[in-house]
């Protein structure tokens, strides 16, 4: 089944689990991706709160695949902060491959933030953010279609 980030926001938590257990890391990133929080997922809620999300405070990733790095679109402006390292190894989640966005060491906002990702469509990824080791919320992703 084909995938699109308005469909993500109509799964369960369990679906974006299993989803995201049965995706292969895929190739780390490179370039702008428009991003699309999860909260609430499966509930009538959940795109109202994308939306929101979207315009007040996140908007995506600038990954920059040559350098392992990305940086966050920010606020209503759209302001390039909030810088990760981006490297392959073992998830938190269920410790297969993932792609990591590692803050701990780039940021003091965000030093206990990390994400996780995996590919499920060629230009889709979904992901998990944990707080510490706990797992919050799930995001997706969206590049532009090669």
């Amino acid at each position: 089944m084909a995938y699109t980030v308005s469909q993500l926001l109509t799964l369960s938590q369990q679906d974006l689990d299993d989803l995201f257990s049965k995706s292969p890391a895929g190739q780390i990133p490179n370039g702008e991706a428009n991003g699309t929080a999860i909260i609430a997922p499966g509930t009538s809620f959940s795109a109202d709160i994308a939306s929101l999300i979207n315009i007040f405070a996140w908007q995506g990733k600038t990954f920059d695949g040559t350098h392992g790095t990305l940086t966050n679109r920010i606020s209503a402006f759209g302001l390039n902060a909030i810088v990760a390292e981006v490297y392959k190894t073992t998830s938190w989640f269920d410790s297969k491959e993932c792609i990591v966005l590692d803050y701990s060491k780039t940021s003091f906002v965000a030093k206990h933030i990390r994400d996780e990702i995996r590919q499920i469509e060629p230009s889709i990824y979904l992901g998990i953010v944990y707080w510490d080791q706990k797992q919050l919320i799930h995001f997706a992703l969206e590049f532009p279609h090669p």
